[in-house]
This record gives structure tokens, sequence and C-alpha cells, in this order.
């Protein structure tokens, strides 16, 4: 009985370690990526401006017109390559060789001069299609040299998914196409060049003279989401900042919008929007998903790997110490709300692009359940010099034969003042507890059950002796035994045991205590009742013993 009661107790342990394994590793797992966005246009992108991080895509690979978003390029391109004071004059083409019905903001004539930065203004807060025009012939000499720059530009960004521009403006034409994933490169560029951000941004602008405006004229923003104040319109979102509309018959509905919040930066991208103001709202939404579901998590305050510790670290087969090498300043991953930066992989990269910092000795790149959330450049501090000149034959210093080029695992987990486990090691280690728990739990089983045999054995031989002693044969036992096992048996059905007569055998234990029982002896079966009988088996005066063991 004693074995059947430890069996399910262990029984019961291990269902409660496995219950408690099972909540450890389900608050261990990496949270869901959040996806719920309501927006309604056949494609969307929102973008953390500082990791790169996509926080939500749908159809971002898809390549379409761009209509006048394209301007953002345009402006990046002007501003890299020109003074802000030079003096553009617009020609007669530049007026004139637009689209059909594409309007002409602001009234601009042939021979009309304003400097480059009214341009700009003109080009993003208007979508001036004929300061495109004038711009780029500023800048490369004709529109067709311009987009040249463009796609270059493109090139360099990393732009891969087969976005080509061929004018300045963005009015239709068939070879003119983006994709809302490389639009979200453009713009993260253009918004990061301090001048297009601060005119992108603008609510409203006076421009000097010109033919048609003696008195100037005022360029306003026509980006709903950065103009409106009213806090009871729908289309009221303090988040954003700067951006650009478009629109063509082609293109249809196109919104790009750049939000700050809480130091975060996101953009957003809306291609085939629906009419006004949905493709505002999509954008707006983006933003406010962004901002509501992710945190930014520094990379250099996170990342100890490679640059703690004492032991040389190997990378491409040249060995740095620790204390060499330093991570890019300002890096961030993006993550779930929930989330921590233990929950992000990261691997090294060794195959390092053109742009490239001058210091840059490797690249950390980070993913989160396969995706894309941030990077950082392993930099050699100034002035240090590596710890061997190894070749790249991977020959490492002796001592270290187990360092790999671009694979170095130590220091792994720690963090400054202390160490952090990776996050699959408590589930592991709860495994293992568990299997040991069954372990002991089979050997404490097998010990048990083997002593409760031994008392058992022990047990009957006193059992035997002592009724020796008494003058009862084995069978006078048991025939008692079995009387009493029924008459207990009885009392099962009756508030009261019925007396009953005692025959001659009976009377050598009628002087005896009374057997005790108690409730639960009842309801254990009757395999313990020669127990019970034998505890006052004894009424012989010689013996003094209250109970009689068997």
């Amino acid at each position: 009985m004693k074995a059947k009661r430890i069996i399910k107790s262990g029984l019961a342990l291990l269902l409660s370690m496995q219950l408690a394994l099972m909540s450890c590793v389900t608050a261990l797992a990496a949270p869901e990526w959040p996806s719920d966005t309501g927006v309604l246009a056949d494609i969307g992108i929102a973008v953390d401006a500082d990791s790169g991080a996509v926080l939500f895509g749908q159809g971002i690979h898809e390549l379409t017109p761009p209509a006048s978003i394209t301007k953002l390029l345009t402006a990046l391109v002007v501003v890299e390559n020109s003074s802000m004071d030079d003096m553009v004059t617009f020609s007669y083409d530049a007026v004139n060789n637009v689209e059909s019905g594409s309007g002409n903001k602001k009234n601009i004539a042939e021979g009309d001069k304003l400097s480059v930065k009214d341009c700009l203004y003109l080009l993003l807060l208007q979508s001036s299609n004929q300061a495109a025009n004038a711009l780029a012939e500023h800048v490369a000499g004709s529109r067709d040299a311009f987009a040249d720059m463009m796609n270059e530009k493109v090139k360099e960004l990393g732009c891969t998914d087969g976005t080509h521009f061929a004018n300045p403006s963005g009015l239709n034409d068939d070879t003119q196409v983006v994709s809302a994933y490389d639009m979200a490169i453009i713009a993260q560029a253009a918004f990061n060049n301090s001048d297009v951000l601060e005119i992108s941004s603008t609510k409203s602008y006076k421009l000097a003279p010109t033919q048609n405006n003696p008195s100037g004229a005022t360029c306003a923003n026509e980006h709903r989401l950065i103009i409106t104040e009213d806090e009871t319109n729908e289309l009221y979102c303090p988040e954003a900042k700067a951006g650009k509309t478009g629109y063509t018959s082609l293109a249809g509905n196109t919104l790009v919008t750049y939000g700050e919040k809480d130091g975060r930066r996101i953009i957003s991208v809306v291609l085939k929007g629906q009419p006004s103001p949905n493709y505002f709202l999509d954008g707006k939404n983006l933003l406010q998903f962004g901002f509501q579901n992710f945190q930014n998590v520094s990379i250099p305050d996170n990342e100890t790997k490679y640059i703690t510790g004492s032991d040389p670290v190997s990378i491409n087969g040249t060995d740095y110490q620790p204390d060499e090498l330093e991570l890019e300043p300002g890096t961030v991953i993006t993550l779930p709300k929930d989330a921590s930066f233990q929950d992000a992989s990261m691997e090294l990269v060794t195959e390092l692009p053109d742009n490239r910092p001058e210091r840059a000795a490797a690249l950390l790149q980070y993913t989160y359940n396969d995706r894309k959330i941030g990077q950082a450049y392993l930099l050699i501090k100034e002035g240090s010099l590596p710890a061997s000149e190894e070749e790249a034959n991977g020959a490492a210093p002796e001592g270290n034969s187990d360092h790999n080029s671009g694979d170095s695992d130590q220091n792994s987990g720690k963090k400054e003042g202390g160490f952090s486990l990776p996050a699959l090691s408590l589930p592991l280690i709860g495994i293992c507890l568990l299997v040991f728990a069954v372990i002991l739990l089979s050997a404490y089983t097998l010990y048990a059950k083997k002593k409760e045999s031994e008392e058992l054995r022990r047990r009957h031989e006193r059992r035997m002796q002592r009724l020796r002693e008494e003058n009862y044969t084995e069978e006078e036992f048991y025939e008692l035994l079995g009387r009493e096992k029924e008459r207990l048996a009885g009392k099962r059905s009756q508030k009261r045991p019925a007396k009953s007569r005692p025959n001659k055998t009976d009377k050598k234990v009628r002087n005896s205590k009374k057997i005790r029982t108690e409730d639960e002896s009842l309801d254990e079966g009757l395999e313990n009742l020669d127990d019970l009988f034998f505890e006052d088996l004894d009424s012989s005066e010689e013996s003094k013993q209250n109970n009689f063991d068997i």
C-alpha cells in the first residue's frame, strides 16, 4: 500500500513538473509578430526608419507606377548635387514638356528664375512638375541625364526589386515603376537628409516673385495628415511629420508619410490607394500600427559578443582583442513590444558592401523568426591594430585553435556585470530535471517495494512465533481472521456492528482490547485486517505489550 501511495504521489509530481515546464516554454517563446493594420490599399508597407525592419508589408515587391512620390528621390539627388542658393532658370521645355492635364502649379512661365531652395519647396509642397523638370535640367543638363542619376542613386541605396525611373516628376511612363519596399528605402534616405526633411515637413512657404506672381506666391503642403490640426478630424495624426502625395491615372493614389513619436521614426508607403480620405487613413493606420506594437532596442547597449572577454576573436582570418572592437553607435533592432533582445538571432557577416564604414571589420545582422530587424557594423577602434596579422588561411594563435573565421562563440550570452542564459536554456534544463525526476522516482519506487516486501516477511515470521507462544495453531488464527473480516465488511452497511456470541475459540481473546479500527481502515480494504487483528491479540498477563506487531 505504501508503494502504491508513493507511485501516485510521484505521478502527481511528474504531472506538475510537466505543466510547469510547459508554462516555462510558453513563457519563453518569442511573441508573434503583430500583423493587423486594417489597410485598404492593394499595396502598403510600414518600415522603421532607424533599423530598416519591415513592420508590415502587403504586396511590397510588386512594381507599379509611383506618381509624384517620385519627387522625393528627385529632391534627394538635387540636394546632393547642387547648392541651395543656386539659381534655376525655367526653360520652355521645363515649363511645357509635361503631360496634358497635369497643370502648372503657381503659373510658372518660361524665363522665371528661382533658387534651388524655392524650387524644392515648389516641388515637394505643391508637387510642381515644372519645378521637377527645371531642377533636373539644372543638375544634369537634361531630364534624361537626370533620370540616369536617379537610377544610379536607386542602385546605390540597395533597391533590388526592379524599380526604375524615366523622369523626375512621376508623370506617366510605361517604364517608370517602383515597389513599396524600394520606395521605403528611397524615402528613408530622403528623410535622413535634413534639407529634404525640413522642406517636406513645412506646411506653407512664400516663394520669391516670378513673372506671373510679382508679389511672390505661397506654397501649401498637400499632405493632409501633416496639415490637419483638428483633433476631431479622422485625418488628425500628430505622429505624421513629413511626406509626399501622388496621383496619376495609371498609378492611382500614392502616399509616403514620415512619422515620429517617442524618439522612434517610421515610414509608411501606400500604392494603388483608394480615393481620399481612404489612402490618407491607410498612411495613418500604418504609422500608428508601428508605434503601438513595436519597440527599438539599442544594439551597443545589449550586444556583448565579440567586444567583451579576454580571448582573441577571429574575423575573416584576422584576430582581434575584444577591447579593440566596438559596435556602430546609434544602431537598433526593432522588436514586438513584449519581446526582448535575447529573442533575436544574430549572424556575423564578413563579406561587406562597398559603402561600408571605413573601420568596419564585420557586420552583425539580426533577425526575428527569420524577419530582418536591424544590423550594426563591428568596427575596429581608432588607433587599434589586430592582435595578429594572420592570412586568410585561418591560422589561429597558439592556444586558440577553436576560433574559426567569423564564428567565435566566446562570451555568448554574457551581459555586463553578469551573464544571461540563451533563450532555450531554461526549457532544456527543465527537460533534464524532468528526466532525472523520472529516474529518481523509479529507483525510489523499487526501493520502497523491496523494503515493504522485506518488512512483510519479517512480520510474518513474528506472527508465526507469536501464535506458537499463545497456543494458537495457524488454522485457528485464519479461522478467527476470516470471521473478523466478515464482521468488518458488515460494518459498511450497518450503523452499529451486531453483537455475536463468541465461541470457545473467541473466548481466548474476549478480554483483549477491542480491535482498533478507524474509518479510513474500512476503505483501505481487508488486506490490512490481519494487522488490525493482531495489534490487540495479546491478552496474556505475562505480556505487557499493548500492540501485537505481526
